[in-house]
């Protein structure tokens, strides 16, 4: 499975991220190309730099598998949570370069970050190290990519 550990992984992520343009349009679901840059960077901020709400420990094995390893594309209409919701509690689109250089960076920044930088659980998927986080944070990223045709 590919995972933001592989730098031709990561590069192939961030070279189609820095392609998504204010007027790309998205082939599904209703969020604009600079609500996705905001919604991918309060993710990854939320993942990074937790705020405390974190879900309690779990053991989600079969759901852990499928999310992360099954060779199948993640369900298009999944709602996010507020805090990462940009129509609810997410980060407002403002200018559309400096929300999209804020994902890139963001994006590297889940790249790179140390182990113990990673929580121990998502709230879905249940308990994860930090290579199966590392593995979430490509499929997310993917998943909103493929949701703009990169």
């Amino acid at each position: 499975m590919p995972t933001l550990a592989d730098a031709a992984t990561l590069a192939q992520l961030l070279a189609r991220l820095e392609a998504l343009q204010p007027e790309t349009s998205h082939r599904w679901g209703s969020m604009t190309a600079g609500e996705m840059v905001c919604h991918l960077a309060d993710a990854a901020t939320a993942v990074l730099d937790p705020d405390g709400k974190r879900p309690a420990p779990r053991w989600r094995p079969i759901m852990k598998w499928i999310g992360l390893y099954a060779p199948l594309n993640w369900p298009k209409g999944f709602k996010a949570p507020a805090r990462i919701d940009q129509r609810k509690e997410g980060t407002k689109p403002t200018s559309f370069e400096a929300d999209h250089q804020r994902a890139l960076e963001t994006l590297r920044a889940l790249a790179t970050a140390p182990p113990e930088a990673w929580p121990p659980n998502h709230a879905v998927f249940g308990t994860l190290t930090a290579d199966d986080w590392r593995v979430w944070a490509f499929r997310h990223t993917d998943h909103h990519l493929r949701q703009f045709g990169l």
